[in-house]
């Protein structure tokens, strides 16, 4: 049964606690409020004004899980906060560990701050759950895939759209890397686990991923070098770094070139190129 009376506290509360910068929003010289404007968090959690206010006046109708985790991830909640928010509203609080999609604040500050890099927030399997604008730049908006396309494993095997943006030298070895990484995570998942389905249907539509998976190998690690064929600039030789959420099992992937390097330059093309694209000066 949901707490109206509980959750629009809840609500009032972590709003007026987040200021601009803990989102990634400018502050400007005329702002009076104390923390976040609620069409500001509206926006956050991708949904009306009217929708939130209503929330925070103790009306409108119980709102879903859907809705709950874009109000969590919109106000930058913590997991236990998240679950406060999900009981508070008649629900029970989403899973955690490998199956969650909640990003942690910590993920989420280091991420609104890397504005001249490309950089996004993967799950276990290669989800994507944020990019930023030069992360979309540089891959294509990957968080738009739905079912089990959502995972980059699982396009490497059955979509060459997606093998075209790395260098034919790296296929072999990241065809190896895919099915090493994904044999790990359903022996440490289980075999009702996301990472299982996803094996059983690579085995049922690829051959390729059959015969790698037939080779029963393990520890086979990203390399720290990538190399992409983005189809604007061309080859892109780049460094990429992960900081692990060991709680939800997240990465925030970025990509950096060696400064003065044809990578480096190419780099900047790009954010040029997605400034142009979104109609924002670039960084």
């Amino acid at each position: 049964m949901i707490d109206r009376s509980g959750l629009a506290g809840f609500l009032r509360r972590r709003r007026e606690a987040l200021q601009p910068e803990d989102v990634g929003l400018p502050r400007g010289p005329r702002r009076r409020t104390s923390g976040l404007r609620r069409e500001e968090v509206a926006a956050l959690c991708h949904m009306s004004t009217d929708y939130y206010s209503r929330l925070e006046r103790e009306r409108g109708p119980q709102p879903s899980g859907q809705m709950l985790a874009s109000i969590a991830q919109g106000l930058h909640l913590s997991l236990d906060e998240r679950d406060h928010l999900f009981r508070l509203a008649g629900h029970n609080p989403p899973a955690r560990g490998g199956a969650g999609e909640h990003i942690s604040p910590g993920l989420l500050r280091v991420l609104d701050r890397l504005g001249d890099t490309p950089a996004e927030i993967v799950t276990e399997v290669g989800e994507t759950l944020r990019q930023n604008a030069l992360g979309v730049a540089l891959n294509g908006d990957t968080t738009k895939y739905t079912g089990p396309s959502r995972s980059l494993g699982y396009r490497w095997f059955t979509d060459p759209a997606t093998r075209a943006r790395y260098a034919p030298s790296e296929h072999a070895f990241m065809t190896r890397m895919y099915a090493s990484g994904l044999r790990e995570l359903v022996t440490l998942r289980g075999p009702r686990s996301r990472p299982a389905q996803l094996c059983d249907l690579l085995l049922a539509e690829s051959e390729e991923f059959r015969r790698a998976w037939d080779e029963h190998e393990i520890g086979i690690r990203p390399r720290d070098t990538k190399h992409f064929v983005h189809p604007e600039v061309g080859a892109l030789e780049l460094e990429c770094q992960r900081l692990v959420d060991p709680g939800q099992s997240h990465a925030l992937m970025v990509y950096t070139a060696t400064p003065g390097s044809e990578s480096h330059e190419k780099l900047y093309l790009l954010s040029v190129i997605g400034a142009q694209q979104l109609g924002t000066p670039p960084r």
